[in-house]
């Protein structure tokens, strides 16, 4: 993306601009009335030019750049992802998307780490990284260090290179895998066939997403280190474990019923084990101070791993065992760990609240 002042450019970056002359773009370029050279395995040229519009190939294939605020999704606030026009890979997530005011989509991370390539572009007079889909080899756009929270990244990308997948539709178009990042979208359920086409999966298949439901603290800190964890690809903060319905932010802070402030976890198995997972869970809070954590008193503050089958209660069970024998507590280790209950998403003001609000309360941090 551009984003700069045009009457600032040197004149021979305006005319490379002019021409399209895209200096450095990761594949090389196109020129009008030139071929594409297909990816290994991918559609010929003539086949992307049928397929796709005007503009998706000139993004795609040209390393072109769609109008700011006159493309498809700047502005869509859907559930669901962000796939390659071209191969259909999943790039990004609804939950990672913000507005960035800058007319193009936006986000903060990839839907994977391995789903985008980055490269170096010096095209148009400036130095900025591309990203590119690691597939198709298709133009995205750029990152930018100037986004939200402790990641600090912007992924500016072109519409056109997109296709969006509503949640509801994940399992129908074989993206069934990813349905756990949207538990409350009609049709986001397990798929009738496990799931086949792009991004989907036979049941079992290593590429399922799992969830873990943890309890350390105030879960402002708790969700920002777990979300950056490799291997985790959604995180969402909850209340559980009590017996209110349908409680609020100020019911809980009462300490009154009986639920704790949570975060629930999707997470890649075959990147990032359950096990794994929950070394992290004990190393990023107190597990030995009951009902508090910090300066944060109370029942909902409780050190608390709430489990969905028995695999994962065995594993919890010795997550905690090895926690208690590491010697870096000099008290019992007092986490609890309980069957999972009815888990209630909090309030939108405290989802990744510290990536909206860097600098933000926190009293965790990860133990050596």
């Amino acid at each position: 993306m551009f984003e700069t002042d045009l009457e600032a450019w040197s004149a021979p970056a305006v005319l490379a601009l002019a021409v399209g002359l895209f200096v450095g773009c990761g594949k090389s370029p196109v020129r009008p009335g030139t071929s594409a050279e297909p990816v290994a395995g991918g559609p010929t040229d003539e086949e992307l030019r049928a397929r796709l519009t005007q503009e998706q190939y000139h993004v795609t294939q040209q390393c072109g750049t769609e109008p700011a605020f006159r493309n498809e999704y700047w502005d869509n606030h859907e559930p669901g992802i962000y796939v390659d026009v071209v191969s259909g890979e999943p790039l990004f997530s609804s939950r990672d998307k913000f507005d960035s005011g800058t007319g193009w989509p936006s986000f903060t991370r990839p839907i994977d780490e391995s789903s985008v390539v980055e490269r170096g572009d010096d095209s148009h007079g400036m130095r900025r990284t591309e990203v590119r889909s690691r597939e198709g080899d298709s133009h995205l756009g750029h990152v930018f260090d100037d986004g939200p929270g402790p990641g600090g990244l912007r992924y500016c990308v072109n519409s056109a290179a997109l296709r969006f997948v509503p949640a509801d539709r994940l399992e129908a178009e074989g993206y069934g895998r990813f349905a756990a990042l949207f538990p409350g979208a009609s049709g986001a359920g397990a798929a009738e066939d496990g799931g086949g086409g792009p991004g989907g999966g036979a049941e079992g298949d290593s590429t399922s997403l799992e969830t873990a439901i943890v309890a350390g603290g105030c879960f402002w800190g708790v969700e920002d280190i777990v979300r950056n964890i490799p291997g985790v690809v959604d995180t969402e903060v909850g209340y559980t474990g009590g017996t209110t319905e349908n409680p609020t932010y100020e019911t809980v802070h009462t300490g009154r019923s009986g639920h704790a402030e949570a975060v629930r976890v999707t997470f890649d198995p075959a990147r990032l084990s359950y096990l794994d997972l929950l070394g992290w869970f004990f190393r990023l809070h107190d597990p030995t101070t009951p009902n508090r954590q910090g300066n944060d008193r109370g029942s909902q503050y409780r050190s608390a791993i709430f489990y969905g089958d028995e695999e994962q209660r065995r594993v919890a069970e010795q997550a905690r065992a090895e926690a208690a024998a590491s010697g870096r507590w000099p008290d019992p280790v007092a986490t609890e760990i309980v069957p999972a209950g009815t888990f209630y998403p909090a309030e939108a003001f405290h989802q990744d609240y510290l990536v909206r609000n860097p600098g933000g309360y926190t009293c965790h941090y990860v133990r050596e």
